[in-house]
């Protein structure tokens, strides 16, 4: 059974940094695609940040220039370094991953068959 366990949120100013951190049990940094999603309260849950298993990188137009999504195959770990946070970046975040799809571009939350439990973000004015 994949397990994966997020780590990292807290509440920051806006402009703010922090950095995610998903523990993942087994060989799951060679997955597919890997991926942070996020909920806001009353919203979807949206794909943020995804990684293919070649280290291809795919970002949300609304974080690209601001989050960085990096894997540590040694330590079985997805990472998400977040800069220049907005309160609209308030929300749940989940890590996820596939084993079936590969992705080349951000894919729904369909795709991914296992998922965290989710930490916190919230990006205060």
């Amino acid at each position: 059974q994949v397990q994966l366990v997020e780590s990292g949120g807290g509440s920051v100013q806006a402009g703010g940094s922090l950095r995610l951190s998903c523990a993942a049990s087994g060989y799951i940094t060679s997955s597919a695609c890997l991926g942070w999603f996020r909920q806001a309260p009353g919203k979807e849950r949206e794909g943020v940040a995804q990684i293919n298993s070649r280290a291809g990188t795919y970002y949300a137009e609304s974080v690209k220039g601001r989050f960085t999504i990096s894997k540590d195959y040694a330590e079985n770990i997805l990472y998400l370094q977040m800069i220049d946070l907005k309160p609209e970046d308030t929300g749940m975040y989940y890590c996820a991953a596939s084993t079936s799809w590969y992705c080349t571009t951000i894919l729904p939350r369909a795709g991914f068959r296992y998922w965290g439990q989710g930490t916190q973000v919230t990006v205060s004015s």
